[in-house]
């Protein structure tokens, strides 16, 4: 009886419509963030014809990872809004996986729509580690 009272204080159940919101504003985040990456390569000039080709190949590569992103954001939102609010999920092995703790904050915290990544700290900031 005390190992089930031990994993029941430890299981962290959420309902599954939330969780995958808190998902779904994470994606969008890193659709942001990558981005944001493509003004700075684009600015590059003075290189050969040859650098110039293999940076279209990198800017298109970084669009197509903001469109996936975006895409993936945008499906598992949509299919969100058909799982009945009653459905739980213990996320605690899920959580422990995440490396970042911001993101692994704005995960768990329970905010519909919590970012891990303000965008005033996302300039500037750093963590070293």
């Amino acid at each position: 009886m005390q190992a089930e009272y031990l994993s029941a204080a430890t299981a962290m159940e959420e309902a599954l419509p939330d969780v995958l919101m808190r998902i779904v504003s994470e994606l969008h985040d890193v659709a942001y963030l990558i981005e944001r990456i493509e003004p700075q390569l684009a600015a590059v000039h003075g290189e050969t014809a040859a650098h110039a080709a293999e940076r279209m190949m990198v800017l298109q590569g970084i669009d197509l990872a903001v469109q996936k992103t975006r895409g993936l954001a945008e499906f598992i939102d949509t299919i969100t809004g058909n799982i009945p609010e009653n459905w739980v999920v213990d996320v605690t092995t899920a959580l422990n996986l995440v490396k970042l703790a911001d993101m692994q904050k704005a995960l768990s915290n329970g905010m519909r729509h919590g970012h891990s990544q303000p965008i005033g700290k996302a300039v500037g900031d750093f963590e070293a580690f």
